[in-house]
């Protein structure tokens, strides 16, 4: 990505789209309100998660998507990173596998989010009661 000081917000935000896979809504009105520090922040992702160090890409998209889980963040937000795995060639199992990992740490309201967030993606359905039952 161009981090030149003279590089544009508009161009900034299309590169991260690129290099990325995903622009949050918080990228593009930071980008226009305060360019300054959304670089700064793009910085630290860059340094902790865009950047090639010892842990591979698909291995940090995992561990992504179960902080994000496990922080309850919003269900597109979670969306965003299973798709970026997805194009990564992580599987759909091997994502639902990393979002059950929190369920015994971060307990059943937080691996729903996630979990729900995964279904969608993937379009995962389940099989329905055939006895009378309440819904939930």
């Amino acid at each position: 990505m161009t981090t030149t000081a003279e590089q544009d917000p508009q161009s900034y935000i299309d590169d991260m789209a690129r290099e990325r896979g995903y622009v949050l809504e918080y990228h593009k009105v930071m980008a226009k309100q305060d360019f300054d520090v959304l670089r700064a922040a793009n910085g630290l992702v860059g340094a902790a998660y865009l950047e090639q160090r010892t842990l591979d890409r698909r291995t940090k998209e995992l561990i992504f998507i179960v902080s994000l889980t496990v922080m309850r963040a919003a269900k597109g937000h979670i969306q965003s990173h299973i798709k970026v795995a997805l194009d990564l060639g992580v599987t759909a199992q091997e994502i639902l596998e990393a979002i059950e990992i929190s369920l015994p740490e971060a307990g059943i309201v937080a691996f729903q989010t996630g979990f729900e967030a995964w279904r969608e993606v993937v379009g995962a359905d389940g099989l329905e009661p055939t006895v009378a039952v309440f819904q939930g």
